[in-house]
């Protein structure tokens, strides 16, 4: 990537074409804390810049291509429900290659200061639900709120009492969500 830079002085345009500065390490967010992860993205493991999200329609990233496909119809019928009720609902995260989970895991290891602290917030690779497509993290003001209002409807559960964003497909047959586990600890 390549930033332009646009100067006007005195009348006359000067344009450069700067190469990318190096950006700290992107943030991923788990609970009210933020971990750094100490490798830049991969497109092709789940991973996104910092700060970015993507809507529940970019099929083409594989952190949404590589979803279940009834998660992701679920999430894309409440994203546009959503938008009805004027709120814009993002995925900041979705599938995960076990690379990156475990990437995850170890970051909050070092953040936390233990794997029983980390697990609170961080599955591992062999349990997480997004590394089987099962789980999205959503995005977007409100967004979180709204999905679990409304998710229920499409199937949709908030899972973890202490991450408001996580959502899964776990719903009972009379539509119901499961009690909240208080962390992904369980």
């Amino acid at each position: 990537m390549r930033f332009i830079t646009v100067v006007v002085a005195a009348g006359a345009m000067a344009l450069w074409v700067l190469p990318p500065v190096a950006s700290p390490a992107p943030l991923v967010r788990l609970a009210d804390h933020a971990v750094a992860v100490d490798r830049p993205a991969d497109p092709g493991d789940g991973s996104l810049p910092d700060g970015d999200a993507l809507s529940p329609f970019d099929v083409q990233d594989p952190a949404i291509g590589r979803l279940d496909p009834q998660l992701l119809r679920a999430v894309q019928n409440a994203a546009n429900a959503a938008s009805a009720d004027g709120v814009t609902m993002t995925v900041t995260s979705g599938w995960r290659s076990p690379e990156f989970q475990q990437r995850l895991l170890d970051d909050a290891v070092h953040t936390y200061g233990s794997l029983a602290a980390a697990r609170q917030y961080v599955e591992t690779p062999e349990m997480s639900k997004h590394v089987i497509g099962e789980a999205v993290d959503v995005g977007g003001t409100g967004a979180d709120k709204w999905l679990a209002d409304n998710g229920p409807r499409f199937g949709l559960c908030q899972i973890y009492a202490n991450e408001v964003w996580h959502f899964e497909l776990a719903t009972d047959a009379q539509g119901n969500c499961p009690a909240l586990l208080p962390n992904a600890a369980g």
